[in-house]
């Protein structure tokens, strides 16, 4: 069972990638970076090792991966511009945002002002919801998209460079193969753990509206 959920999730995100190309790296990392959990962490590497099977080139993956992060940034800016505070705490939950991680991309961008969007682009988690409150205090959108696409890009980067390095290693490494086989159900179930533990306390901890 947990295979299949895995299979099915790596199914839909290399088919994505296989069928569009360049265009979907950037659709998948547009929708991670509107505020979708559907993690840049399991994308990247996924292109990695299709860079690797020589489909795309590791630049380019990289440059899609970061124009994508400008797309999806941009619609979560204006949700924090146009609806501000109180439209994400009434529909936050919808994408299961929770209090914690708007807090945390509230706290870094008051305290460190723009440069945020460009550290927070290299930080987990931070780096999906900073759009929010960049939006919120309405950062000029040049400055924005400028520091959005200089921080995503060593990102994406960095996450394809993994999977192009493992698909080399999968391929070439008869002991690398052999070690991941000894260890294939322990590596599915500490996936499937992670990815339920995620779904699980941002739906706990999702933003709620105010009550009166």
């Amino acid at each position: 069972m947990t295979e299949k959920i895995l299979a099915l999730l790596a199914h839909f995100i290399i088919a994505t990638i296989s069928a569009s190309g360049y265009a979907g790296v950037a659709l998948l990392m547009g929708i991670e970076s509107a505020c979708v959990p559907l993690p840049s962490e399991i994308i990247m590497p996924f292109a990695g090792y299709l860079v690797h099977m020589g489909t795309l080139t590791l630049l380019g993956v990289a440059t899609a991966g970061a124009l994508g992060c400008n797309l999806g940034s941009a619609v979560a800016y204006w949700v924090g511009a146009v609806g501000g505070r109180p439209f994400i705490a009434k529909y936050g939950r919808f994408v299961l945002l929770d209090h914690r991680d708007l807090d945390r991309a509230e706290h870094f961008f008051s305290k460190y002002g723009s440069i945020t969007v460009f550290v927070g682009r290299l930080l987990p988690v931070i780096r999906t919801f900073i759009a929010l409150p960049a939006g919120i205090a309405r950062m000029p959108q040049l400055r924005f998209h400028i520091y959005t696409f200089l921080g995503s890009w060593p990102w994406c980067f960095a996450l394809a460079y993994v999977g192009m390095k493992l698909g080399q290693a999968w391929e070439t490494n008869p002991a690398f193969k052999t070690a991941f086989h000894r260890f294939h159900t322990a590596v599915v179930v500490v996936l499937l753990v992670g990815i339920v533990w995620f779904v699980w306390t941002h739906w706990k901890d999702r933003v709620r509206p105010q009550e009166a």
